[in-house]
């Protein structure tokens, strides 16, 4: 939920403290956004993950024991959590085959012709059909690390770029 128009980077840095004072779903479903607003204000849009944080527990008290659901309907039931999120939620925390969307795997994928999407969430249909499921999860952190690294959304190094033969996207970088 804090990593919507956020880096990694930063949420790794705010998440520590958060979870130190309030480290399940039942502590943070008692709070009062104000409560958690300084804490994570510099991920930015932070009332309103505020709000979602808090509202996301509830919901996990009420419905699920205070234990997060491992099933793609009920993670995008929850406040704050969209396809991505849930993805994320699947891969790492249940070791679920996934595909999660963010803006580096979105461009990546786009600009390798392994997608011809408009949307996240067409991309994941696209990529799901090209990649084997058993390589789901891997491709989702490799195609970020290669967008972070090398394929960058203004610059991208086209000239250091690995896959630069079968990329069909480089030639109008390497002008």
């Amino acid at each position: 939920m804090l990593s919507a128009q956020c880096t990694d980077a930063r949420v790794n840095m705010v998440t520590p403290k958060l979870f130190e004072l309030y480290p399940n779903a039942e502590a943070m479903a008692a709070l009062d956004p104000s409560d958690i607003e300084p804490l994570i204000m510099t991920c930015g849009l932070f009332k309103s993950k505020a709000k979602n944080i808090i509202a996301a527990s509830r919901l996990l008290m009420e419905r699920h024991g205070g234990r997060v659901p491992n099933a793609m309907e009920e993670l995008i039931d929850l406040p704050g959590v969209g396809r991505k999120t849930a993805n994320v939620v699947l891969s790492v925390a249940f070791a679920t085959p996934a595909i999660a969307v963010d803006t580096h795997v979105f461009r990546v994928a786009n600009r390798l012709g392994l997608t011809r999407a408009r949307t996240p969430a067409q991309a994941e249909k696209q990529l799901m059909r090209v990649i084997p499921e058993s390589d789901w999860s891997n491709a989702h952190h490799w195609l970020i690390h290669h967008g972070r690294e090398i394929c960058h959304a203004r610059n991208p190094e086209c000239v250091r770029c690995p896959l630069l033969a079968l990329c069909p996207s480089a030639k109008k970088f390497l002008k």
